[in-house]
Parts: C-alpha cells; structure tokens; sequence
C-alpha cells in the first residue's frame, strides 16, 4: 500500500478544490479507494453520514449515481433500525441485499454513519464482509463530527 499522503487520486481532488483536505481526509478518502480496489468483487463504494448525506465515494465516474446510491443505503440503514429497534435486536452491523447479478452490503461505521458497497456476484461475501469490517475499524475511529463536516462538504464541490 502506499501513503494516503501520496495517494493522486484525481477524482477527489477535484471534488474537493485540489488538495484542501485535512490530512484525516485524505486518508478516509484513501482507505475508502483502497477498500474498493483491493478487495475483489467491489464495484464501488460509498459513506453516508447519520443523516443520509454522502459523505465520500470511491473513485465512481458518475457523481449522480453515487448520490443515488447514498439515498439508497441512507433508506435501507433507516428501515434495518425501525426493524432492530421494535424487535429489540440491538444495533445495525450489517445489511445484505442479494439481487441476480450482485450484491447491495451496508455496514455501520462509527457515529451513526454507514459503508454501502455494490458488489458483483463474483465477490465471495465473507471476503466482503470481513474487508468492510476492517475498513470500520481504520476509518471508524477517526471519524470526527469535524471530519464528517468536512468530507460531506468537499463531496458537494
């Protein structure tokens, strides 16, 4: 792997005006492109903060698709807790939709946010799961109210 410092990814640094992310952003941004990459079966992917806003996305060429996608997972992550919530069955880890061709997987983040994957059906989802799991853990962590502000804003440009 190489640094999230180093890391030229032209697409965010157009959405966000070249280079005026914090270094923490950067690296959410970093992890999120290396999660899609690396991980066999990953179209793409998307953070959606807790109040259903995209928050970043993996280098996706189609910037309405992925608002799309956020609107989609912002849903899904809403009606997974009404459910957990009546049921008394704790807190959302993960949500998997199974459709023909591939897979929708949403998976809690930290602070009310959420990662929402599209995968092919060629992804083995344990693989997936597992590799979401980890990015949680990286990404989670730093995932600041300030920070959250920030990517959501540089995801607008």
């Amino acid at each position: 792997m190489t640094s999230p410092f180093l890391h030229d990814n032209v697409d965010h640094q157009n959405q966000s005006g070249a280079g005026d992310l914090s270094p923490e952003a950067r690296t959410f941004n970093w992890l999120l492109d290396s999660f899609t990459s690396s991980t066999a079966g990953v179209l793409e992917a998307i953070a959606v903060s807790s109040d259903g806003l995209l928050m970043a996305m993996s280098a996706i060429k189609d910037r309405s698709n992925a608002e799309r996608l956020a609107a989609v997972v912002s849903g899904m992550t809403s009606l997974a807790g009404g459910a957990a919530s009546w049921y008394a069955l704790g807190g959302l880890n993960r949500v998997i939709v199974d459709m023909a061709d591939g897979y929708l997987l949403i998976s809690a983040i930290s602070s009310g946010s959420v990662l929402g994957v599209v995968a092919d059906r060629s992804a083995n989802l344990g693989t997936v799961a597992y590799e979401m799991t980890l990015f949680a853990g990286r990404a989670g962590n730093a995932l600041t109210p300030r920070l959250i502000v920030e990517l959501k804003n540089a995801v607008q440009q």
